[in-house]
């Protein structure tokens, strides 16, 4: 997974509810792939040009980590509490200082997405359906357009508020901290039926987090599970600053193994 201010709007609301999927198997892939579609591309007037940092430059030994394995929102496996545990003693060996420390609101990260997600009663995903031509969505979409509510703009106001009031918590604690450390998903991948399960479902609260602040990610694989799948570790960073995730990423990588070709 990779997210980065410099090729979303930082601060929009697409921007902090979309992630992007897997642009790269390799942290040097993605370093080549990002400067070719950051910055402003002369049609999306939210983009800003800021400059890219080179990850060459930066020296992972000076960096203070704050590192977590639980969210308070849903319980990892032992496996992915491993992985994190396993990259937090792989920077720690490399000099920089790492600090168990969970950003506090981060609680909060499925009530103040959930309440803005559905918030206009889903007329944002009607709107994209019908520009791509979509007649027949999926039954379990079909299902959650039915039963969106709109809610009113006093309590619109009110949860983009909140959303406002969890941003600047979120900035505030990374004053302390140059990254964060933790699990990509409280469990490993789950199969496509899945994902809607409310405990499953509770899993993708550690990247949704970063969603909603929408700061730069990189997730490294560092480890398998008893299945047999891979499990990442999630590195964020601060606001554009995708040089520092990388070169994390990139010291991660070396350590723990990286991508892996699945067994066919």
């Amino acid at each position: 997974m990779w997210r980065t201010g410099h090729i979303v709007p930082y601060g929009g609301l697409l921007d902090s509810l979309t992630q992007l999927g897997p642009l790269a198997r390799t942290v040097a892939d993605l370093r080549l792939l990002l400067p070719l579609i950051a910055g402003p591309d002369g049609r999306d007037p939210a983009l800003v040009p800021m400059p890219l940092g080179d990850p060459e430059t930066v020296p992972v030994g000076d960096l203070r980590v704050a590192i977590y394995t639980d969210n308070g929102i849903a319980t990892p496996t032992p496996e992915t509490v491993q992985v994190v545990e396993r990259a937090t003693q792989v920077l720690d060996q490399a000099g920089a200082v790492v600090t168990v420390a969970v950003p506090p609101g981060i609680k909060r990260t499925s009530e103040v997405l959930g309440g803005i997600w559905a918030a206009d009663g889903l007329a944002w995903v009607r709107l994209l359906l019908d520009r791509a031509g979509t007649t027949e969505p999926h039954p379990q979409l079909a299902g959650d357009l039915a039963g969106a509510v709109s809610v009113s703009a006093a309590e619109l106001t009110a949860r983009i508020g909140a959303w406002d009031d969890f941003k600047q918590t979120m900035l505030g604690f990374m004053e302390d901290y140059d990254l964060i450390l933790g699990p990509v998903n409280a469990f490993p991948a789950l199969e496509h039926h899945q994902w809607n399960d409310s405990e499953a479902s509770r899993g993708f609260s550690y990247t949704m987090t970063y969603s909603l602040t929408g700061w730069p990610a990189v997730v490294v694989r560092g480890g398998t599970s008893p299945e047999g799948l891979p499990i990442g570790v999630q590195i964020v960073a601060r606001p554009w600053r995708e040089d520092v995730a990388l070169a994390a990423a990139q010291v991660l990588e070396d350590a723990l193994g990286g991508w892996q070709r699945p067994p066919l």
